[in-house]
């Protein structure tokens, strides 16, 4: 019997993940069905627990549903739980486990992908909402030389550094506290690029070997990137390898082999100009 996976958001026609997980299935040779399921923004659990009843064995969920998600989970992960959110469920024996996989794409997509090493090296996280806080584990795994966190609030950047106090530390403060501190790689983990705008960072953080990447995929030169050209940074990347590694790393938890993920970046990525 084909296995049934889907992606649950609001609104969610336009996600990838079908496209995605549909050559992921061809290129292992699995056999199962991707769909979309778009819940009403206050019926969320309802539709999940019909697709589970009608068979299905796990689902992607994108927003504004992965705080709903992790809270529906009778299981999750350190990542799941530390992020407060879950981008992945699995049900198997009537349980659901939570996973949240952001981080590790993200990690993946600037290591394997691009080439940029985390390890020793400085990195600056911009922001510190639901995204921040969702890839700051895998981040801290890597042992950067300085992990930096900066948001428009600096109250909201030190509140996630006491959060994630137990499990590793990283510097954290206003838009403009790192000023003087050339970064090898600022990730852009705020919606400013989603209303036209840049964040406040300062064009000091960016060096010509710096790598600036932008979370947000699909929408070429992002007012961030621009903001990092300007600033001489000559590498740029958005976030499309971040969403298919995750995905690859979804698949490998539901299905037990990961697929490649290098034809399907190339097909979904668009020039950043």
């Amino acid at each position: 019997m084909t296995d049934r996976y889907a992606v649950i958001g609001h609104p969610v026609k336009h996600s990838k993940s079908p496209q995605i997980h549909t050559e992921f299935a061809r290129q292992t040779a699995q056999d199962l069905s991707y769909g979309i399921v778009e819940a009403p923004l206050d019926g969320f659990v309802e539709a999940v627990n019909a697709f589970r009843a009608d068979g299905g064995k796990g689902m992607n969920v994108t927003a504004p549903f992965k705080l709903e998600a992790f809270s529906l989970a009778n299981e999750a992960s350190e990542r799941a739980r530390l992020s407060g959110a879950s981008n992945a469920l699995k049900f198997d024996d009537g349980s659901i486990a939570a996973e949240n996989f952001d981080g590790v794409g993200l990690v993946n997509d600037i290591q394997r992908n691009l080439g940029y090493p985390i390890r020793g090296h400085r990195v600056l996280l911009l922001g510190a909402g639901g995204a921040a806080r969702g890839v700051l584990l895998p981040l801290l795994a890597e042992e950067p030389r300085l992990l930096a966190v900066a948001n428009r609030t600096a109250a909201n950047a030190l509140a996630l550094r006491h959060h994630f106090a137990g499990v590793g530390a990283f510097a954290a403060g206003g838009l403009g506290e790192f000023a003087d501190t050339a970064f090898d790689v600022i990730i852009n983990a705020t919606s400013a690029s989603l209303t036209g705008e840049a964040p406040a960072v300062p064009g000091s953080c960016f060096g010509a070997e710096s790598l600036a990447y932008e979370m947000v995929y699909g929408k070429g030169l992002t007012p961030f990137l621009a903001l990092a050209r300007a600033s001489g940074a000559v590498r740029l990347a958005d976030g499309v390898g971040m969403l298919v590694e995750q995905a690859a790393e979804g698949f490998l938890w539901w299905r037990g082999v990961r697929p490649d993920t290098r034809g399907m970046i190339e097909r979904l990525t668009v020039p950043l100009a």
